[in-house]
């Protein structure tokens, strides 16, 4: 599942391939995560001893502080959960406590292990699903139920078991039935009926009620798997493709093929190792930054201190040490300065990291290099509408120049003024794709002119457009 094992060269060639530039954070984050694998070599009494080196990132926004951090969980499969710092409140104040995030955590790390776990078991579990299929395209002969006495207690009781009761119905089954049944089962494996429509019955997905939480949050209690215990469980109908419905059903096989326990401990395990935190905004709860009405921003620093530093945590599948898991903190810093945080806190964030502001260069690469692209984005969009479009270098190189101009001269929003002018410049071309047919379009630097120039130029414009 993890893989932990990969060296900082090629974490950052990995991350090369979706940010652009930044090279001394992306070599601080690789060095911080091999010092992750590297401590899990050491025999477990020194393990216990090696924290890791939390990073505080420092950088104005757009320029990929985020998508770093992001990125460095997916590349290890890590459980990893984003909060930002201003979504927390001071202990004795209406809000989420900060402890929330651990256990975000936990939950994320659940869903990592719970797909390993039923990726393990698909084979059987399709199996049973496409059995079930086969039952429901080739229904049995249903017994007739047995009339209940009329004796007031026994109705009362067979009311209860019925509601209690989560077997299927008897069936009696003839020959014929079970040659069918056969026969649409090696269908249902081949996927010669996966575009026909079935109705099946399915478990009602639990649904979550936040607000009863509140008060239990801070003790690992959730009210509402509590309460959802004590209820019956109710079947809901679905029409869809079998192919639809064998996923439904695998779904269902697949919990019933693991053990829960198993998957709740492995997740704590994998949380409290390799689970990553990041923290946003942290310079919003500096003092500087604090205006008047605002709750103690201190406080709120007080609080993510003991959890940063290695503490116990409550969640619903057990207790968790934070000891171990890796912080990441971010913030622009424009008002306030890292100094401004309260000095226990700097102290856990001994790797400060400074991320450059991003210059035209930097809009060129981050426009046609990436994996995800922006333009590669927009052209395959476009596509779909038979709509083949071409950008020359001098209309890209055009476009970040803008993009760096409009920065400039009102408020850096680093990357994401590209997201903003790319829909501008082809806004008409996305209102009209799909009454064009099979057309070829080449974006020119006149063209960009053409539709950006006057508003780029007008900074009251560009304030409000771009």
């Amino acid at each position: 599942m993890m893989n932990q094992n990969i060296s900082p060269k090629e974490i950052v060639a990995e991350l090369d391939q979706y940010i652009v530039g930044q090279q001394v954070a992306k070599k601080s984050v690789a060095v911080a995560l091999r010092n992750r694998y590297r401590r899990l070599q050491l025999d477990e009494k020194m393990q216990q001893e090696v924290t890791p080196k939390n990073i505080l990132m420092i950088g104005p926004t757009g320029v990929g502080k985020t998508e770093i951090a992001r990125r460095l969980a997916k590349i290890v499969k890590a459980p990893f959960v984003k909060v930002e710092a201003t979504k927390f409140t001071e202990v004795g104040y209406v809000g989420r406590d900060v402890e929330s995030m651990v256990r975000d955590l936990v939950e994320n790390a659940i869903q990592i292990v719970q797909k390993e776990q039923y990726s393990n078991v698909r084979s059987k579990a399709e199996k049973k699903a496409n059995r079930r299929l086969a039952k429901v395209l080739v229904p049995g002969i249903k017994k007739e139920q047995k009339q209940s006495s009329g004796n007031p207690y026994e109705q009362m009781m067979n009311m209860f078991n019925t509601m209690q009761k989560t077997e299927e119905p008897k069936e009696e089954l003839t020959d014929e039935i079970r040659v069918n049944r056969q026969t649409i089962f090696e269908q249902l494996e081949r996927g010669v009926l996966d575009n026909r429509e079935v109705t099946i019955e399915i478990d009602e997905p639990k649904t979550q009620m936040p607000m009863m939480n509140n008060g239990l949050e801070q003790m690992g209690i959730d009210l509402n798997e509590t309460l959802g215990s004590l209820k019956p469980k109710k079947k809901i109908e679905r029409t869809v493709t079998v192919k639809e419905a064998r996923e439904l059903l695998i779904q269902e096989e697949s919990s019933k093929l693991v053990n829960e326990a198993d998957i709740n401990s492995e997740a704590l395990r994998l949380a409290e190792s390799s689970g990553i935190i990041f923290i946003d905004e942290i310079d919003k709860v500096t003092s500087k930054s604090q205006q008047s009405g605002e709750v103690s921003r201190e406080g709120v620093q007080r609080d993510i201190l003991p959890i940063v530093e290695g503490s116990q945590v409550n969640t619903k599948y057990g207790a968790l040490q934070t000891d171990h898991i890796l912080f990441i903190a971010s913030g622009a810093f424009h008002l306030s300065k890292p100094s401004d945080l309260i000095p226990e806190l700097q102290g856990r964030f001994p790797i400060r990291v400074e991320l450059d502001d991003l210059t035209a260069e930097d809009f060129v690469k981050i426009l046609k290099e990436p994996n995800n692209a922006l333009i590669k984005q927009y052209v395959a969009l476009l596509a779909t509408e038979h709509v083949e479009v071409t950008f020359t270098l001098e209309a890209i190189e055009r476009l970040a120049a803008i993009a760096y101009q409009v920065n400039r001269d009102t408020d850096n929003i680093g990357a994401r003024r590209l997201h903003t002018i790319l829909e501008k410049l082809l806004e008409d071309l996305l209102f009209e794709a799909s009454d064009m047919q099979m057309a070829e379009i080449t974006i020119t630097e006149a063209y960009v002119d053409d539709k950006l120039s006057d508003i780029a130029m007008n900074e009251d414009l560009s304030r409000y457009i771009l």
